[in-house]
């Protein structure tokens, strides 16, 4: 077990002081601040891959947010690690997700770009938005007003550093960040096979004898090996035949689902959608709500990002709708 390098509430760090509470360690009060957001509560009407719209039954991005903090959790207790820091981080993770999944957030990068006469197509545009960075924005700056949730560096850095090149400096960060990939090629699976895109009997062979050949198979087959892994070596690591397999799944996914006809054919037009509505708000920041204007230090291009970010699928839809839909007179 790995309990000797677990991360100890009594230890961290926190922005806001050290404030202490009768019943909570710091990484639960952070674990229940994160849960009253707002921005938490936004994640249920947020895309995961396919559009809420489309049924009852696929994920959103908090569904996605909820089985990471499950898988999280479970090697955090296989592991003998802080179950409390590695929910606070898993339930954060995400905060910063736009509208529309990742098609939101690549369009909210090359809007910006535009704006800073950046090639939309570039890295550096690419660069200019990432969710993880947002995520740790809305916890330390736009939340309550501006001031933030004054969370512990360990929930912070796990936060932000739950994806890039980047690796949380905590065990329970690097728990998060796997159980992501974990949590996200699995039930993208499930909701592909759910569309009609895939069948189990699409996915790569080679993967199928490895990690597994239906989604409770694939999701212990994981974990099991990651702890096991990680009890032997010290560090969170699946074994070299898992992950490369995993690494594969992943890879097939982008060709068969990502970037296959119909959901890229529905990303493009929440694409257009964002696009309108940045364009729109940066022409009249004035419209932009008054708690995104007062943290922005007078940058449009921070306020407008801020409030496009935070909206959800539906509320952008209705915006959008809003501003430039014809409607009948009354």
């Amino acid at each position: 077990m790995l309990a000797a390098d677990a991360a100890f509430s009594s230890r961290a760090a926190r922005a806001d002081g050290p404030a202490h509470d009768r019943l909570r360690t710091d990484y639960q009060r952070d674990r229940d601040k994160i849960i009253h957001t707002k921005s938490f509560r936004r994640l249920s009407h947020k895309t995961q891959v396919f559009l809420a719209a489309e049924g009852d039954h696929f994920r959103t991005r908090l569904t996605h947010t909820l089985e990471v903090a499950q898988i999280a959790r479970t090697i955090a207790r296989a592991l003998a690690l802080n179950e409390d820091l590695t929910e606070a981080i898993a339930l954060g993770h995400d905060l910063g997700h736009t509208p529309f999944g990742h098609a939101g957030e690549k369009e909210l990068a090359a809007c910006i770009a535009r704006v800073k006469g950046v090639d939309p197509a570039s890295a550096e545009a690419k660069a200019l938005y990432r969710h993880n960075e947002q995520s740790l924005r809305v916890v330390d700056v736009i939340e309550r007003d501006g001031r933030g949730l004054g969370l512990t560096d360990e929930v912070r850095d796990g936060i932000v550093h739950h994806t890039g090149s980047v690796r949380p400096r905590t065990l329970e960060g690097r728990i998060v960040a796997i159980s992501d990939r974990i949590a996200y090629v699995n039930h993208d699976i499930d909701d592909a096979i759910r569309s009609g895109l895939l069948t189990e009997e699409d996915l790569p062979q080679t993967t199928r004898e490895v990690i597994g050949r239906d989604h409770s198979a694939r999701i212990e087959a994981l974990v099991d090996d990651l702890v096991d892994n990680a009890a032997a070596t010290g560090d969170i690591r699946m074994t070299d035949p898992m992950w490369e397999a995993l690494c594969e799944l992943r890879a097939f996914m982008y060709r068969a689902v990502y970037y296959s006809d119909p959901v890229v054919h529905e990303q493009q037009k929440a694409r257009h959608l964002i696009r309108d509505l940045f364009g729109y708000f940066l022409e009249h920041p004035e419209e932009v709500p008054t708690e995104y204007r007062a943290i922005s230090d007078g940058d449009d291009v921070r306020a407008v990002t801020d409030f496009v970010a935070g909206m959800t699928d539906r509320y952008a839809r209705m915006v959008y709708e809003d501003l430039f839909i014809p409607r009948p007179w009354r």
